[in-house]
């Protein structure tokens, strides 16, 4: 089990997509994203959600992010954050954002 210490040492912010790319090299489809996190700086991620999502949509858009995660390299790419969405039944991502516009870096409780 989890504990709520646990819990706490996790940190999901708010951040908003500041550029979106495609990501060839990925061995599952996927793209490139740049997140700005406000005063917890711009991250890079590697992000399995081409099945519903478009580049054009997802530029601009608020998203959910862990950001204390170990920077993980993907093919020729590092990974610095973990975008969270829900995982449908054909393995589609529906990602989780905020109900409304909210500041960069907000941290998620």
């Amino acid at each position: 089990m989890l504990t709520w210490n646990d819990f706490e040492k996790v940190e999901m912010r708010v951040g908003t997509v500041i550029s979106v790319s495609d990501f060839p090299k990925a061995r599952n489809p996927a793209f490139k994203l740049t997140i700005d996190f406000g005063e917890y700086g711009i991250k890079n991620s590697s992000a399995q959600i081409t099945a519903i999502y478009n580049k054009e949509e997802l530029l601009g858009s608020q998203i959910i992010a862990v950001v204390n995660f170990s920077p993980k390299q993907i093919a020729d790419f590092i990974s610095e954050c973990l975008v969270l969405g829900v995982v449908g039944e054909k393995n589609e991502v529906t990602l989780l954002v905020p109900e409304r516009q909210v500041t960069n870096g907000m941290r998620i409780a």
